[in-house]
């Protein structure tokens, strides 16, 4: 058996951030009619922050937070964990996406996760935050030159960036692939245990006393006379004053909301602990950066708290046709020995390394490259949802737009074309999986050859049609 296979052999499906002992019980869910000021419907991180903050301006908030299944169960459990302040995808598409808005929004992202930090330490969330910043690695001549330029830029502009040349980058982690990095060490970047934050913030605000029903899905949701509206979760009623659509990449029943999104799948294994003679190897585990190779389909890696290395990303990324997430696509051996070849290939002096998890999630990637807020039925029904990817620090902020959007101390933010601009819808099937599909092949094409874009990539830039993600 291939070295790469052998190594997932006695993996487990579970996401490693699901399978620790601390991990609270499951709530029970909704028995009877009740109702509340504000329904918050998603228990991943936009609806916990969403309903921390609101608590935080409004304590005496009648809230109620409805899950599908249990809180961290969604993306917002199933990710690498990488804390970013970016709210918007990166400066480039920020400058696309919203003119003039970049430097207010690199600000609003570096308050966002000043306050997130605060947050953690107010209500005693232990979400293993390590402070280490974000380094992209360059495997190719291409990827050397695009971040030696990125890092001139950032370093004329004040940014606390630091450059790596081949023997300064393999002295931080010893791979034989990389060419060059750049570390971003300035900011509170770094990464956090996802599962463990979620936990924490279903503490803090049953806490605060927010009712949480888990195994609860919303089944309808209407208008009920001029100013309430009803939510169905299979035989019991919500009515609600307000409601906060926190689904992120699942069905969401707003019309508008739904089709700004599409669901993509991404892919992760972890590996069992590593030995001091593995750690010695690869020398990564005393700087212990959050790591991305610069690639249109990159890859992301970390360190846990207990020597383990998370990797994702990749070829691995998938789209499947109509919006699929039927459960069928969760555990694909093609993707994880796609993910596990390639991790060999990055550290081949890791051989004999197992992988004891591997796990799946679905990210909701907007044609935006970032959230997409929006309301409906008179202002008393929001959302925020479409993260791309940057969801553990940017989804604090969509929910701090959303709640505002609904009343809640709203800001001045809600007049940023941020929050105003409406995103260009997703084509229609057969269309949509085409479009990405084709992407695809074209961004791993452009990869192989040293990031170069053909045609099809340059006609997609063009036209902005937000099949690029």
């Amino acid at each position: 058996m291939k070295q790469h296979l052998d190594a997932l052999k006695d993996s487990k499906y579970c996401p490693l951030w699901h399978d620790q002992d601390i991990r609270p019980e499951t709530l029970p869910a909704l028995s009877a009619d009740t109702s509340c000021e504000l329904l918050i419907v998603g228990g991943g991180f936009t609806g916990l922050w969403a309903a921390l903050q609101a608590k935080e301006r409004q304590p005496d908030a009648n809230i109620i937070l409805i899950e599908k299944t249990t809180i961290s169960d969604g993306a917002s459990g199933r990710n690498g964990g990488f804390l970013s302040s970016s709210l918007a995808h990166g400066e480039t598409n920020t400058d696309h996406q919203f003119p003039g808005e970049a430097d207010k929004l690199h600000q609003l992202g570096q308050q966002n996760l000043k306050e997130f930090i605060e947050t953690l330490e107010r209500y005693n969330i232990d979400a293993r935050y390590e402070k280490v910043g974000e380094t992209s690695v360059a495997t190719d001549q291409p990827s050397v030159d695009a971040l030696r330029a990125t890092y001139e830029s950032e370093k004329e502009k004040g940014e606390d960036v630091v450059w790596f040349n081949q023997d300064e980058m393999q002295a931080q982690v010893n791979s034989p692939t990389y060419l060059a990095g750049l570390w971003y060490r300035g900011g509170q970047d770094g990464v956090v245990d996802p599962a463990r934050l979620c936990w924490g913030l279903k503490r803090v605000i049953l806490e605060l006393g927010v009712r949480i029903y888990e195994e609860t899905p919303l089944t309808s949701l209407k208008k009920l006379g001029r100013d309430k509206m009803e939510v169905t979760c299979s035989d019991v009623v919500i009515v609600s004053d307000k409601v906060l659509m926190a689904t992120n990449a699942y069905r969401n029943p707003i019309g508008q909301a739904r089709r700004s999104i599409i669901p993509v799948w991404d892919y992760q294994i972890a590996t069992q602990p590593l030995s001091q003679e593995q750690l010695d190897s690869i020398g990564w585990h005393k700087s212990r950066h959050a790591i991305s190779n610069h690639a249109n389909m990159f890859h992301y890696y970390r360190f846990t708290k207990d020597n383990r290395i998370t990797w994702g990303g990749g070829g691995a990324v998938r789209y499947y046709f109509n919006n699929g997430i039927d459960q069928s696509y969760a555990d694909v051996p093609e993707r994880f020995a796609q993910l596990s070849q390639e991790f060999f290939e990055t550290f081949p002096q890791l051989k004999g390394v197992k992988f004891t998890h591997r796990w799946s999630g679905i990210i909701a990637t907007s044609t935006r490259f970032c959230v997409v807020p929006g309301v409906a039925y008179d202002g008393r029904v929001a959302w925020a949802i479409g993260y791309t990817g940057l969801g553990v620090g940017a989804s604090r902020f969509g929910a701090r737009i959303g709640i505002e959007l609904l009343g809640y101390k709203p800001s001045e933010i809600l007049d940023m074309q941020f929050v105003k601009k409406k995103p260009i819808p997703w084509a229609p099937e057969p269309l949509r999986w085409i479009g990405v599909y084709l992407t695809h092949k074209a961004l791993e094409k452009a990869d192989a050859n040293g990031g170069k874009r053909g045609l099809w990539l340059k006609l997609l830039d063009m036209l902005n049609l937000g099949f690029t993600c």
